[in-house]
């Protein structure tokens, strides 16, 4: 009785130790590229919607337009898809320029790179009604920027979940 208890004492360290070292095998070492790429895409979201948030300016609309890529599809769970720059910036500058805002959800970013063709950016935004302040919508999106030698651009852009702004209910 005592040698089973022995044998199952011994198996159940084994096991104890197999399943310490799959835990430290599992998790990923930190990459220090990783804070470079969410450094350099954070910076890219704030100019690309600082951009937007001024579009009532042409040359701000213009600047705005200049991060897309001409062939970029836009994914809007309400709105439908827009296939290009041209159709996409219309659409911005009749519905959006003037009228509302973007602004990011604080600590909702996060940056996932793409090996060999960029980043997606994924995230939380409201909007914010220019005349009155209010910000009444929020939204979830996914940005797929791509990064080439003349600098990185969007290709591909998902804005899901649309919804009433959880602080404007409360």
């Amino acid at each position: 009785m005592s040698n089973l208890i022995s044998r199952l004492s011994i198996g159940l360290a084994l096991l104890c130790s197999t399943s310490l070292t799959l835990a430290s095998v599992e998790q990923p070492a930190k990459d220090p590229s990783t804070d470079e790429l969410f450094a350099v895409i954070s910076s890219l979201d704030s100019a690309v919607f600082d951009a937007f948030n001024n579009c009532s300016a042409p040359e701000q609309l213009e600047k705005h337009a200049g991060f897309f890529s001409p062939d970029v599809e836009f994914y809007h769970d309400t709105g439908g898809v827009t296939w290009n720059r041209k159709d996409m910036i219309a659409n911005t500058a009749k519905n959006a320029c003037g009228n509302y805002r973007r602004e990011l959800v604080a600590g909702s970013l996060k940056v996932f790179p793409i090996k060999g063709f960029g980043a997606i950016a994924q995230g939380t935004h409201r909007f914010c009604q220019v005349k009155t302040d209010s910000c009444e919508g929020m939204a979830d999106f996914a940005i797929i920027w791509r990064s080439q030698d003349t600098g990185w651009t969007i290709t591909r852009v998902l804005s899901y979940g649309h919804r009433p702004n959880a602080e404007a209910l409360e």
